[in-house]
């Protein structure tokens, strides 16, 4: 009886490092973005700054210079520079285009990943109705659902987004040559990466969660 009772538990913990690898995968690769994000920003400053020193010695920034120097203090204002800047202000010389100003964009909810490994339909649809109500009440994060029901399209309707990974037997079945366990860590890790998920929740499919659960 003991050894019964613990396979569902050692079954979820097994689950869980697979989620917490896919999310380490996930951090890693984050990681390396910002480092050549950064890189590209080293680089972007750097061609900034030449161009600031470029723009120091053109006439433009003469021009400007002399504006500035005009509108302070015109009377002591040399008349050789007031021709000058009268030839260069004319009409059509030098205009800025005018750039609309953007609104800024509203800021996207964060994305949780709910790993429903092992459900079957029936439980899966029950739980996706859970889902549902838990944003009904709280509507702070966009779920993501992973499964491995074949069925899966079927609750499309439901107005979750699923995502499918195949069972155990049946990946074992027709791709004998590649562990599962990899299979289910890479997955982790891409939708991690792509949906930038907040959160990671396994969930018990012999015990699923209920709304009071997922509130907490």
């Amino acid at each position: 009886m003991s050894d019964l009772s613990t396979k569902p538990e050692l079954e979820k913990l097994h689950w869980e490092i697979a989620a917490l690898t896919g999310r380490m995968r996930s951090v890693e690769l984050e990681r390396d973005s910002w480092r050549a994000r950064c890189d590209r920003l080293t680089e972007q400053r750097d061609q900034e700054r030449e161009k600031a020193r470029n723009l120091r010695g053109s006439g433009s920034y003469r021009l400007g210079k002399a504006l500035v120097s005009f509108a302070r203090d015109p009377f002591r204002t040399s008349p050789r520079l007031v021709r000058g800047l009268a030839r260069r202000l004319r009409p059509g010389a030098g205009e800025t285009p005018v750039v609309p100003k953007q609104m800024p964009a509203a800021r996207r909810q964060p994305a949780h990943l709910y790993v429903a490994i092992g459900l079957d339909h029936d439980a899966l649809r029950d739980f996706l109705g859970t889902v549902n109500q838990r944003l009904l009440v709280t509507p702070d994060h966009r779920p993501v659902v992973l499964t491995d029901d074949p069925a899966f399209s079927l609750l499309r309707k439901l107005g979750v987004l699923m995502e499918y990974l195949p069972d155990r037997a049946t990946w074992e079945r027709h791709r004998p040559d590649r562990a599962w366990d990899d299979l289910l860590a890479e997955r982790l890790a891409q939708l991690c990466r792509d949906h930038s998920t907040e959160r990671t929740v396994v969930v018990d499919r012999l015990n699923p969660p209920t709304l009071a659960d997922l509130l907490c």
